[in-house]
């Protein structure tokens, strides 16, 4: 059985950290070049074969090229969908009246698929957020 000095195993932490460090830069960087559409696909090709050839040297590169827009981009990108995500028709209990809610509900427990407690928490909610 092999034992790992505390100098070994410290040494292996940094190794991994700086790993996974690395991992995840090459990550984002590949995820913004391929969302980028002032960049043809020749050149994001070319930098994917750069990245496969020189992984290390090819990522400084991109980031001292590309890397002051990295940020603005990736907001933009989450804005958009922020955008999307609140203009996105909402489920239809969110579209119905406070009386259509709780006429629903009040099916829901005469078939059993609710409780009493259940319809009073529904029926309340109805009335407090109801359209």
């Amino acid at each position: 059985m092999a034992v790992l000095s505390l100098a070994n195993l410290l040494w292996s932490l940094l190794i991994l950290f700086f790993m996974v460090v690395y991992f995840i830069m090459l990550y984002q960087v590949i995820v913004d070049l391929f969302h980028r559409h002032d960049v043809s696909g020749p050149k994001k090709a070319v930098w994917f074969v750069f990245w496969l050839v020189v992984p290390i040297i090819s990522l400084i590169s991109y980031l001292y090229v590309h890397g002051d827009g990295i940020a603005q981009r990736t907001f933009d990108r989450t804005g958009k969908g922020q955008v999307a995500l609140d203009t996105y028709d909402r489920p239809t209990d969110y579209n119905r009246s406070a009386a259509a809610q709780i006429e629903h509900s009040k099916r829901l427990l005469e078939a059993g698929v609710i409780g009493q407690e259940e319809y009073d928490k529904l029926k309340g909610h109805a009335l407090e957020y109801g359209a």
